[in-house]
């Protein structure tokens, strides 16, 4: 049957870039072909869209992973073409002549001529409007290509911008994460917001437009969230992002360049969706609960009480919305709830006691947590931010993940009692109390107070004895 490989494979074969996604349209049944290959290669057949005679082949054994989408071909090639989102994408190879060769490339529409002019064309507003997933997706290809949207397909999208509400979450998801895990993200967060796609995406945000902060921080609400992806992709990346004069390299000889930090920020969350793409999403979201946290004092002092917890309730409905996974909502919700706590370490470096307090708080997102914290303080702070304020705020927070890295028994300190033990040697029975017990005497342990088995169970015996336990423990969980 009639056969060819269509769109973005072709845009990245000729771009020079590995293509993981490879799309093929046949003049035939495409479940029928997609089923014999899949049994042919001894891959994975998945059907996607059994109406219109789409389904994948995911190749077995292949690193990255490889797969062929496979679909019934609408009339001919160049209307099938037609049909398709951006002349970037609208470009055909015959299977049977089998070269990527230009002169062999069907492109009825001008693809190869936007490839060299760095555009993103849109073939016509009724292909937007009938996937409107593409009104995002015009804003992915620039951010992930490094091209330009086309000022009429601007329009076009600026137009639409409202249908965007009406895509499944899933894909919406897809979308904003490779956005704004692409190179330049406050760019094309900025180009969303332009387009009106950001706020039709994430209503919550809208409030944060123009609402005035206290007199420390340099832009608004809206723009110091979007400012603060910016620092985060500074900071992760160790490189300034364009356009912003007030990132220098000056700032990042202050903080740790490990290749444990690199490792920590690209592990896979959830679907090859990253750390450190994903905390650039809670940058975003951080003080989305500011507008409605605010009060204004008798002396005109604009406060935000409370508005990390509220920040994090508010995200977790915006990323389940999104259907994002449970393992990433509880980062991103650990983050926002202690995004200010590193602040409060000052000009003295904290103690292992409150090293300790603060991953046993935060888990696996106290790096998160760090790093959040001093990009929301370069977002605060903007083109304003003195040098020895900076060093003075990194210092505690580079002191702190020194420990962790390499002070384990600080961070998490191995086991010196179990609640059976301290149940038998103090002649206790089962309660919370032999749990407060136990986290006291890790938290001692952590501070270097005691060191061994013999240690802890003198002091979970001074503790039971005492009665003080619970109190201690209460006092830590506030500190």
């Amino acid at each position: 049957m009639p056969a060819f490989v269509v769109g973005g494979a072709i845009r990245d074969r000729l771009l020079g870039r590995e293509s993981g996604d490879i799309d093929i349209v046949v003049g035939g049944p495409g479940l029928e072909l997609a089923r014999g290959v899949a049994a042919l290669v001894g891959g994975y057949y998945v059907p996607m869209d059994e109406v219109n005679g789409v389904a994948r082949v995911v190749l077995p054994q292949t690193t990255p992973e490889l797969h062929l989408d496979i679909s019934t071909m609408r009339g001919g090639i160049e209307e099938d073409l037609a049909g398709r989102d951006f002349t970037v994408d609208a470009m055909a190879v015959d299977l049977v002549k089998g070269t990527f060769a230009s002169r062999n490339i069907i492109d009825p529409y001008g693809g190869q001529r936007d490839l060299v002019s760095r555009s993103v064309r849109a073939l016509s507003e009724v292909n937007l409007q009938s996937d409107p997933l593409r009104l995002l997706r015009a804003v992915r290809l620039g951010a992930e290509l490094g091209f330009e949207i086309e000022p009429d397909t601007a329009i076009l999208v600026r137009r639409n911008a409202h249908l965007a509400a009406t895509v499944s979450a899933e894909r919406v998801r897809d979308e904003i994460y490779r956005t704004i895990a692409a190179p330049d993200a406050f760019r094309w967060l900025s180009c969303l917001d332009e387009l009106g796609l950001l706020t039709t995406i994430i209503p919550e945000m809208e409030a944060g437009r123009g609402e005035a902060q206290p007199t420390e921080h340099y832009w608004d609400v809206f723009r110091h969230s979007l400012e603060t992806v910016a620092a985060l992709e500074f900071l992760i990346g160790g490189r300034p992002p364009q356009n912003t004069s007030h990132l220098t390299p000056k700032l990042l000889a202050a903080m740790p360049r490990t290749s444990s930090l690199e490792g920590h920020f690209s592990q896979e969350m959830s679907s090859g969706r990253q750390r450190g793409g994903l905390l650039r999403l809670v940058g975003l979201l951080h003080d989305v609960a500011k507008p409605k946290c605010k009060t204004i004092e008798q002396n005109g002092r604009i406060r935000f009480l409370g508005h990390a917890h509220e920040g994090a309730r508010m995200a977790v409905d915006i990323m389940e919305r999104l259907r994002f996974s449970a393992r990433e909502v509880e980062t991103a919700s650990t983050a926002i709830e202690n995004h200010l706590r590193p602040g409060t370490w000052g000009e003295e470096l904290p103690t292992d006691r409150a090293v300790y307090r603060f991953f046993r708080d935060t888990g696996d997102a106290g790096i998160d947590v760090i790093f959040l914290n001093l990009a929301d303080h370069l977002a605060s702070r903007g083109p304003a931010l003195t040098l020895p304020e900076w060093q003075r705020h990194a210092q505690a927070a580079s002191y702190v993940l020194t420990k962790y890295f390499q002070e384990k028994a600080v961070v998490a300190p191995p086991k010196l009692l179990d609640g059976h033990l301290v149940m038998e040697r103090l002649r206790l029975s089962p309660g919370p109390l032999i749990g407060e017990i136990l986290e006291a005497v890790r938290e001692a342990q952590a501070a270097g107070e005691v060191g061994t088995r013999e240690e802890a169970l003198a002091l979970a015996a001074r503790l039971s004895a005492r009665g003080v336990a619970a109190a201690e423990v209460a006092s830590s969980r506030t500190a």
